[in-house]
């Protein structure tokens, strides 16, 4: 991998479609890995990059770097008041309801490692996700108990910003990310790997939107769908109208 796709840059930001699968920046976690967003963008652009996000590892999407720390602290300032809007889309098990909202409180996860130094005994904090249903997918396979396999393609507002929320939220209410070798459902992780050759998880940022740093105009940044989860899809039959949908997000 040598060039990523820019989705946006001007002389104060850029944004990138990340890969499922690459790193935004070094971790502690991951210390044999050589490849990182932030790095891969400098060196792309030529010019230093600050991360103002995250996008977990396996999620692909737009992954947004300022190009100065002035820039940086203002766009930390909307990510940290919540007033930045994102869509994400996402694979997931089951039917989902035509729409919903999730309000369910999610504890911190630390990490043995690299969150050895953080406070252990935080309260659960709020965690708010609606969504709906983008198209439904009745597939003639037997996963576990029944005579078919049934999947979402669902639309995902996160209303806060909690480690792993998307993740966490679905498999609370029995719908879980496929993909998810955390927080998911195995059986269905291995089938949709052998039968679709999907190895990742189902989940990218399709856009987002935001009121631009210095000319205060709203902005809205969007991606191509990741090329193995289109792939998925297509083989799905998703139909045209659907696709539109996705192109408009």
């Amino acid at each position: 991998m040598t060039e990523l796709p820019i989705v946006y840059q001007d002389e104060y930001m850029v944004a990138i479609n990340k890969p499922s699968g690459l790193l935004v920046h070094r971790s502690m976690l991951d210390k044999h890995e050589t490849q990182f967003a932030m790095q891969m963008v400098r060196d792309q652009i030529g010019q230093h990059v600050f991360p103002v996000h995250r996008l977990d590892r396996p999620t692909s999407g737009v992954l947004v770097f300022a190009l100065s720390a002035d820039i940086a602290r203002k766009l930390n300032e909307q990510f940290a008041s919540q007033s930045i809007s994102k869509t994400y889309l996402a694979v997931v098990r089951g039917h989902v309801p035509e729409s919903g909202r999730i309000d369910y409180a999610l504890k911190e996860k630390l990490d043995k490692i690299a969150d050895k130094m953080a406070k252990q005994d935080k309260p659960a904090q709020q965690a708010v996700t609606e969504f709906s249903a983008m198209a439904t997918f009745e597939l003639p396979f037997a996963v576990g108990r029944y005579a078919t396999a049934r999947y979402s393609l669902v639309k995902l507002m996160p209303k806060t910003g909690r480690k792993h929320q998307l993740r966490r939220h679905m498999a609370h209410i029995n719908h879980p990310i496929v993909g998810d070798t955390t927080h998911g459902d195995g059986k269905h992780n291995a089938f949709i790997r052998q039968q679709y050759a999907l190895n990742q998880l189902a989940l990218t940022c399709k856009s987002m939107s935001f009121v631009h740093p210095i000319s205060d105009l709203p902005l809205t940044l969007s991606c191509e769908l990741d090329n193995n989860l289109a792939e998925l899809l297509e083989k799905w039959q998703l139909s045209h109208h659907q696709q539109q949908q996705i192109n408009q997000l």
